[in-house]
């Protein structure tokens, strides 16, 4: 999909493409980044106290990570979506 299709795409599209594309080809490196930079797009979307919470606890973390497509924290999320799907125009 060329760069225009990629950023025309719902946030949460973009969630699914990239982290089945992710799980699919083992790339834990990818998954790894993404559990990284979800505290601070949940602080940059508006939910602060959550980032706190997740600092602490994997767990969150992981469920964060499922539901990460959706809504401002998708939204927030978009340029790191956007960014590995270029890098893996098959996925």
């Amino acid at each position: 999909m060329d760069e225009n299709g990629l950023e025309s795409l719902p946030a949460d599209e973009l969630h699914d493409r990239a982290v089945r594309y992710a799980v699919r080809h083992g790339d834990l490196g990818f998954l790894w980044d993404l559990l990284k930079v979800i505290p601070a797009a949940e602080a940059a979307s508006g939910h602060s106290s959550e980032s706190a919470n997740d600092l602490s606890k994997v767990s969150a973390l992981l469920s964060d990570a499922i539901a990460a497509g959706e809504g401002k924290l998708g939204e927030a999320l978009r340029p790191i979506y956007i960014e590995y799907l270029r890098k893996h125009p098959d996925a």
